[in-house]
């Protein structure tokens, strides 16, 4: 992409930049800039109040400056006169550790100290929706196993074939499209990368998906689980681990169980080992809990785990290795955060590289028939709150994550729980009313 916005801009035609940085709570931020300016922006950073976002600092604090990092520059497909582009925020000269993006840098930069380079690919669903956002978007997409309908997929295809168009003409290597498990709900999947380069990516698609939807009078939505009796958003993450060259899989070894090496096993025994706790980032809203612990939906199965159990190719278990040198992690939804996701995988993958941990016993059963065969497996969070219980007493991960970031994070957490949990509901008013 070369290291010069300005150089970029005249070169490309781009007329404003967008400035953005991704909050504790997901929320991409961003300050558009004119092209004119953005020599001095990449210089010193576009200026933020932090405390007006999701961040954990007060009115009083200095300017966050947000600089850009001129590697994540984006020009939009769909508006070629703007480019977006990916920022690290740093406060007094200093970075700011509680930042999502600042957060997944450090650790990206401990595992290639140890000679370990993480490349991941996600699969991030969402359902096009109403603009109310009381309904799916299409009134005839009512089967009750929708999943690949191609008569579905082809009455979305403006929408669906415009996004494709887009991340292949990025370079993303898009390679297919379809019509997801519930009624109206899609996915799009492109090439696995660099952990980093895939935070920014599937931060950009979330971007990306809602803009194009909008145009089209429609709204994305990635909520973990919009409509009741229908199959929830998922974000599943395939996960491997290459060495310093990026050119070798260690994960890779078809001598071992499933192709999975011993520190692909390690790695995995650590993300088993802090399962509960990882739940409080990997699903980290109220909803969340509305799709990982999910009763049968209208399609017959909820394709989202509540145990903690892995597998080889089955899709019932929280990770399955569905070929050799890599594993997924199907816990993840749609409410996500691009960066803290790769950010815990990695925190929780490296501990367990380093304690040599063990993933524990591999079942091969279905887990939505046979689940309660299973004796020995942790149970995954009931709701938010048991989830930051279990990442509050999980001191290394806390660690492995910083001290900074972990303490914004479980603060403002918490008070959105307390916030949900103060909330009057027509519920309370159906079931007590009368008592």
């Amino acid at each position: 992409m070369g290291n010069d916005l300005a150089a970029f801009a005249k070169n490309k035609g781009v007329k404003y930049f967008m400035i953005s940085y991704t909050d504790l709570f997901g929320g991409q931020r961003a300050k558009l800039v004119p092209a004119q300016a953005i020599a001095d922006m990449q210089k010193d950073g576009a200026g933020f109040a932090g405390f007006a976002t999701w961040l954990d600092l007060t009115p009083a604090h200095p300017d966050m400056l947000a600089v850009p990092d001129p590697n994540a520059v984006i020009q939009l497909p769909w508006k070629p006169e703007v480019a977006w582009v990916a920022a690290n925020c740093i406060m007094d000269d200093k970075d700011v550790e509680q930042a999502p993006r600042n957060t997944l840098n450090r650790l990206i930069a401990e595992a290639a100290s140890e000679g370990m380079h993480v490349k991941t690919g996600v699969e991030a669903e969402f359902f096009l929706i109403s603009p109310d956002g009381k309904a799916i978007s299409d009134e005839y997409d009512t089967a009750s196993k929708p999943c690949y309908d191609q008569q579905a997929v082809m009455r979305r295809y403006d929408v669906i074939a415009e996004i494709c168009d887009h991340m292949l003409a990025l370079g993303w290597g898009a390679y297919q499209n379809d019509h997801e498990d519930a009624n109206g709900q899609f996915e799009m999947n492109w090439a696995f990368d660099d952990a980093l380069a895939t935070a920014d990516k599937h931060s950009f698609f979330k971007f990306m998906v809602k803009s194009v939807a909008e145009k089209h009078g429609l709204r994305a939505t990635f909520m973990p689980k919009p409509f009741q009796g229908l199959t929830g958003n998922g974000c599943h993450a395939h996960i491997s681990v290459w060495d310093k060259s990026g050119k070798t899989n260690v994960f890779a070894d078809n001598s071992m169980e499933l192709g999975l090496s011993a520190k692909g096993k390690n790695f995995l025994g650590g993300i088993m080992k802090h399962a509960s706790a990882l739940a409080a980032i990997t699903n980290p809203t109220v909803n969340s809990y509305k799709r990982i612990n999910a009763p049968r939906t209208i399609s017959g199965a909820t394709w989202a785990p509540n145990t903690v159990t892995w597998t080889g190719n089955n899709r019932t278990h929280m990770v399955r290795v569905p070929g050799p040198g890599r594993f997924e992690l199907r816990l993840p939804d749609g409410a996500v955060n691009p960066y803290l996701l790769q950010a815990v995988i990695i925190a929780a993958g490296l501990d367990g590289i380093r304690s040599k941990a063990d993933p524990g016993k591999r079942y091969d059963i279905d887990m939505y028939q046979h689940g309660h065969t299973v004796k020995g497996a942790p149970k995954l969070p009931l709701n938010l709150l048991d989830a930051l219980r279990e990442f509050d007493k999980d001191k290394s991960l806390k660690t492995a994550l910083g001290e900074e970031f972990s303490s914004a994070y479980l603060k403002l957490k918490h008070q959105e729980w307390n916030s949900y949990a103060s909330h009057f509901t027509q519920w309370e008013r159906d079931h007590t009313l009368d008592i």
